[in-house]
This record gives C-alpha cells, sequence and structure tokens, in this order.
C-alpha cells in the first residue's frame, strides 16, 4: 500500500477532529428544515451540478464568507465538495472559528449522486 502523501495526510488529521454524515442522513436533515448545505467546490464544479438546495461558498472563500451568510454558531451546517476531503478541511476550519455544529458530508458529490438523490444546475 502506497504511503499517503502530504495532502491527504492533511485530510486524515482533519478527518480526525471532525463528523461526517452520509448523504442520505444530510439528506433528511434538508427536508426537516434542520441544516444548511453548503457546496464548497470552485464555481465550475458548481455550475456543472449540485445538490438541490445546497449554498455555494467556495473553499477559498468560505472562511471570509460564513458569519455573513450564516452568523449563528449553532446553525447545523454539512459540507461537502467532489469526495469528502476538500469539505472535510472546510469543516475542520469552521470549526477553529466557532462553528459547533458543522459536518462533512461522506464521499461528497459524487456519494450524493450515486444515492440517487436530488440535483440542480445553473
Amino acid at each position: 500500500m502506497e504511503e499517503p502523501n502530504r495532502f491527504q495526510k492533511l485530510v486524515l488529521a482533519a478527518k480526525e477532529k471532525i463528523k461526517e454524515i452520509s448523504p442520505n442522513d444530510a439528506a433528511r436533515e434538508l427536508e426537516s428544515g434542520n441544516a444548511t448545505l453548503i457546496d464548497v467546490r470552485a464555481d465550475a464544479d458548481w455550475k456543472a451540478g449540485h445538490a438541490r438546495d445546497a449554498k455555494h461558498l467556495e473553499r477559498g472563500e468560505i472562511e471570509l464568507e460564513i458569519e455573513e451568510q450564516i452568523p449563528d454558531l449553532d446553525q447545523p451546517i454539512i459540507c461537502y465538495c467532489g469526495g469528502g476531503s476538500r469539505s472535510a478541511l472546510v469543516t475542520e476550519s469552521l470549526q477553529k472559528m466557532g462553528y459547533r455544529n458543522v459536518r462533512s458530508m461522506k464521499g461528497g458529490f459524487r456519494a450524493w449522486k450515486a444515492a440517487g438523490l436530488p440535483t440542480s444546475d445553473l
């Protein structure tokens, strides 16, 4: 088995400090109006398709914009990316900013689509 590269090690370390949620559990929380789903992928990925009812805050900008978009530190937030790595890093970062109820969606948008959950595109 290959040794993980630096990025993979960073993600593994982040995943030890955060909670992950399955796409189906995330969809149930969204349906109940209990959480905000945030897509942290690049703009081109967002435009090509995203989870229905998600907000878009790119990984490179979310720390700058999150307080304006979601000022409540207790608001349930679920972050996702393409496969679950970048969203793990964002989730850890938001926790460091004081957000107490933030999770990363395991498997990202690929897992969301594989589960047959609703998507949208622009």
